[in-house]
């Protein structure tokens, strides 16, 4: 899906600023909504049933997956998609503008990526198997805008539109690895189940907080970036129920 959206360099070498606020808002409705349905819910039915002990794993977990992300934006050197040179984020460096576009929606991707393969650890181990398929289903469907949010700029930077493509999927190369990493955890390490999915979901709450938010916004179309969250959080919603049941 990041492949398909970074497919759009070939048709377009922008998209009109509305469309691409609506879909940023509608990623971040779709990790609002994945956070709490399939990694936070299935946290705490997983803890144990006193409130201290079933409460205390999910906010530890989901404490460290914020604060994980944080180290990761404060030293990662990553430029928005928008945003002048000057607003560059992270440790300095030379990397040219367009490797920092490109560093930005990769850091997008790394919650994301281990937020799918913890929830099909967990399928292994006992969870529902209809939900990890509605959590990779709604992932991938909020990937086709961020593969457009890399190669499109990347297009306006001067790029080809095979070298943008090119980066614009290639940013998506940390998700298997991260799903990989956290799917490992899940399964080899049982009793870390309700602190994988909590940290999944904290480093997603991150995301959409820390990235995907002002970014929508910094168009200008606040409005609509806010009913793009609200479409994708019922997507997702309805997808988590529906896979579920």
């Amino acid at each position: 899906m990041t492949a398909a959206g970074a497919g759009l360099v070939f048709f377009f070498k922008e998209v009109d600023r509305k469309i691409l606020d609506a879909m940023l808002g509608f990623a971040a409705g779709v990790m609002i909504a994945a956070s709490f349905w399939s990694l936070l819910a299935p946290a705490i039915e997983h803890s144990d049933g006193t409130v201290l002990n079933g409460i205390l794993p999910v906010l530890v977990g989901f404490l460290l997956g914020g604060v994980c992300m944080r180290l990761i934006d404060r030293f990662l050197p990553h430029l928005h998609p928008g945003a002048p040179p000057e607003e560059t984020e992270g440790i300095k460096t030379t990397w040219h503008r367009s490797m920092l576009l490109v560093s930005a929606i990769t850091l997008h991707n790394i919650p994301e990526g281990l937020a799918v393969g913890v929830a099909f650890g967990a399928a292994a181990t006992g969870d529902s198997f209809g939900a990890a398929i509605a959590l990779a289903i709604g992932i991938g469907l909020q990937n086709f805008p961020e593969g457009a949010a890399v190669s499109l700029p990347l297009r306006r930077e001067g790029l080809s539109r095979k070298k943008s493509f090119w980066w614009g999927q290639l940013s998506a190369l940390v998700e298997p690895i991260a799903a990989v990493l956290g799917a490992a955890v899940v399964v080899y390490m049982d009793p870390l189940l309700p602190y994988a999915l909590a940290f999944a979901a904290g480093a997603m709450i991150f995301v959409v907080v820390e990235e995907l938010v002002p970014e929508a916004h910094r168009g200008g179309h606040g409005d609509i970036a806010t009913m793009g969250v609200m479409l994708g959080f019922s997507v997702m919603m309805v997808l988590d129920v529906a896979f579920s049941g």
